[in-house]
């Protein structure tokens, strides 16, 4: 998704810093870094707290995108902060910032009741589910803008509701 926000905004991923990939991009006039944890999901807080810090920025000023199992595939849900609810990479991020203030992106998943979690997580999707993720996936990278060009409210008005959702 971030190669997507990248890609949109003439930046690109190379640079190895903060245990991860880093881009500097542009968006709405806003210098923003794009960072992809080269850690374990479980351990992504030490990355983020790792940029934050160095960039100086509060944790109202990270927006983090993750997976929810909880949400119905393709559907996205923006949130200023709240619990991981038991999300091991929110986890982290939450421990590395201090606070569970932290922004957040959640683009469903949804959920397999014959699948253990992780399975689930790390599986494939079908080709159906594939197209679903895909437009799912470009509706999150416009969000990704619209949060830093407008702002969470805007973004959470614009993106939580579930028009545009397909299958899901």
């Amino acid at each position: 998704m971030l190669d997507r926000v990248a890609a949109r905004e003439g930046a690109v991923f190379g640079t190895s810093r903060f245990m991860g990939q880093a881009a500097l991009a542009s968006i709405g006039g806003e210098r923003v870094l794009l960072l992809k944890p080269g850690t374990m999901m479980n351990l992504s807080g030490l990355s983020v707290a790792g940029a934050a810090g160095f960039y100086k920025v509060g944790p109202e000023g990270v927006l983090v995108v993750v997976d929810d199992m909880d949400l119905p595939l393709g559907r996205l849900r923006a949130r200023p902060g709240g619990s991981s609810a038991g999300h091991k990479g929110l986890d982290s991020v939450i421990a590395g910032m201090g606070t569970e203030d932290v922004p957040r992106l959640k683009v469903g998943i949804g959920r397999d009741p014959l699948v253990e979690g992780r399975s689930h997580v790390l599986g494939k999707f079908t080709p159906a589910e594939a197209a679903i993720a895909d437009s799912a996936f470009g509706r999150a990278c416009e969000a990704v803008v619209v949060w830093v060009a407008s702002g969470m409210d805007e973004c959470m008005n614009r993106f939580n509701a579930a028009a545009g959702v397909e299958g899901g």
